[in-house]
């Protein structure tokens, strides 16, 4: 016999229903590719992005200093002087440091 005004939704009874939303609740907060898993895969993407811009942009300054260190005689002389100490056979070098 059928029962008329069962609470059956699009066929299903309320136990097929509760373990359908339990399976799809396990689908996004539990497997592989979860929506945490993937909102946090999005994040890290993110800040890999903006290191690749800044080390792009970090290569293209320093290239540029590069090309004019390789171009101009004195700034190289100068570069040398500041960041190896170098000096000429009839000078004398003063270093002084300051405390920070």
């Amino acid at each position: 016999m059928k029962r008329f005004g069962t609470n059956r939704i699009l066929g299903l009874s309320f136990y097929q229903i509760m373990i359908l939303v339990i399976l799809i609740a396990m689908l996004f907060f539990f497997s592989d590719s979860s929506v945490t898993k993937r909102i946090r895969y999005e994040s890290r993407i993110k800040d890999l992005e903006n290191q690749i811009e800044f080390y792009r942009r970090q290569a293209e300054t320093d290239k540029e200093k590069l090309d004019e260190l390789q171009s101009n005689k004195e700034d190289l002389e100068k570069f040398a002087r500041e960041n190896y100490l170098m000096k000429k056979e009839n000078e004398e070098v003063f270093i002084i440091k300051e405390d920070k």
